[in-house]
């Protein structure tokens, strides 16, 4: 069974840090390229960052590029997202998941990030 279960958002003022992680079971992780996506009410999931099964290569959306940074370790079948910068464009629901897709349609619980003063 495939599972995401993402953690690490909260409240933050803008220019402020977040650092989300995301455990993954029920696939080969280490094969994988993944992703994280985010969702702001009333709009479509977007792309935010990915990163190559083995972290050798990322990338980002232009949104957040130079603010945010993807990693992952493989024997914790983990991925991060290092947030800075933060601003109240930023406020949406984070996921993780396959850089290809939902593996499989299957979506974990995501985790609120809100900027806000």
């Amino acid at each position: 069974q495939v599972q995401f279960v993402e953690s690490g958002g909260g409240l933050v003022q803008p220019g402020g840090s977040l650092r989300l992680s995301c455990a993954t079971s029920g696939f080969t992780f280490s094969s994988r390229a993944m992703a994280w996506y985010r969702q702001a009410p009333g709009k479509e999931r977007e792309l935010v960052a990915g990163i190559g099964s083995a972290g050798g290569w990322t990338n980002y959306a232009d949104s957040v590029k130079g603010r945010f940074t993807i990693s992952r370790d493989n024997a914790k079948r983990a991925v991060y997202l290092q947030m800075d910068s933060l601003k109240p464009e930023d406020t949406a629901i984070y996921y993780c998941n396959s850089r290809t897709g939902p593996i499989f349609g299957s979506w974990g619980q995501g985790t609120q990030v809100t900027v806000s003063s």
